[in-house]
Parts: C-alpha cells; structure tokens; sequence
C-alpha cells in the first residue's frame, strides 16, 4: 500500500519548506561547499540526508508500538510533539535571519569520511530525531491501517528530497552564499516560511482527533 497522492504531496511540500530553511544541516552544507569545493558540499549533504533513515526506523518502530500498545501514550506523543513544532515554529518566526554559513577550515578530508561526517552529524542529534517523531505522523491516515508502512514512506520521501536538495547546495554553494550575501532578508522570510509551518502542523497535531 503506497501513499495517496494528497497525502504524498501534502508532506513533500512541507517537507521541502523546512528543508530549504535557513538550519544547521543546510548551512553546515553550505559552508562546506563554499570553503571546499563542490564535491565536498555534495558528499557532506548526501550524509546529512542519508542520516535521516535512523530516524526514520526510530519513528516507524516508536510510533507504530505506541499506537498498538497503548493510546494514552501516542497520545501524550502527539500533545507533546504538537507543542515542540510550535515552539520551534515560534522560535523561527522570531529569527532575524542572522544566521551564517561558517567556514568549514581545515585541510582536504576523503569523500566518504566527509559522507560519515554529515551521516553521523545528523543521526546522533536527537533534535532531529525528536522532530521526526513528531512531524511524521501528521501525515499518517490511520483509517487505512499500516501505519509503520506509512511512516516508512514518508522517512523515505523526506530522505529523498533532503538529498536532492542537499546536494544541490553543495553543488551550487557558491553561488548561493553570494546570493545570501547580497539579499539579507532572503533568510528571514525563509524562516517565516518554515515557523508558519512548524506552528500550524503543531496546532493541528495537538487539536486532532
């Protein structure tokens, strides 16, 4: 059983949003690209991406054994994850958009080491896992059963769209930075964006029946 169409288009929109928004994955990313060269911003992207897959196994098994095996409890994770989008929606819409790409110094490191740098990055922050396991079952449809397929696919869809994207801004890192340099206020409505996202799908998720 796949996706329905809304239900895939739903979540690739929003997952696209948040993942073009100003965050630490896509200007860690950038700065990569920037002070390394282009393979180097793509090889340290696709790691970041690649490491949403632990998530998403840890979303699909959590979610799935809390809605088999106690209500209450998915229900406290649905409440609690709710209020965590909206803070963090909050917090976006408050950004100034100050926020840099840092320089990423030192001397030429392997691909595949810079791959595991940006996999390891992203699967030991437990942000991101916090975030999967909230934002990913606003998107399941619980009438048509399944539910850890469901949340399988949309870990699935989001690494996918991560790693495009991720590995479009390594390649184009460049000449990103310099568009970023030159339009300041592009950050702050990219965080506007995303917080009107995050403090919608949180009010949704906790207002749900």
């Amino acid at each position: 059983m796949l996706l329905i169409p809304e239900q895939f288009l739903g979540f690739l929109a929003a997952a696209v949003a948040i993942t073009v928004a100003p965050g630490p994955d896509n200007l860690m990313v950038l700065g990569f690209g920037m002070s390394r060269g282009r393979v180097a911003g793509i090889a340290f992207g696709l790691g970041c991406a690649c490491g949403c897959l632990s998530h998403t196994v840890l979303a699909t098994l959590g979610v799935s054994a809390l809605i088999a095996a106690s209500p209450p409890a998915f229900l406290a994770l649905r409440v609690g994850g709710g209020l965590y989008l909206a803070w963090l929606g909050v917090r976006a819409l408050q950004s100034r958009g100050q926020a840099r790409a840092a320089t990423a110094g030192g001397a030429d490191e392997p691909l595949p080491r810079l791959f595991a740098r940006g996999l390891l990055a992203n699967a030991i922050n437990p942000k991101v896992a916090l975030f999967f396991l909230s934002f990913l079952p606003q998107f399941i449809i619980a009438e048509r059963g399944i539910v850890g397929w469901q949340t399988a696919q949309l870990g699935l869809v989001f690494t996918a769209q991560a790693a495009l994207l991720f590995g479009l801004l390594g390649y184009f890192s460049g000449s990103v930075g310099q568009w970023l340099q030159r339009r300041a206020r592009a950050g702050v409505w990219l965080d506007r964006l995303a917080g009107t996202i995050f403090v919608a799908l949180g009010v949704r998720m906790i207002v749900a029946r």
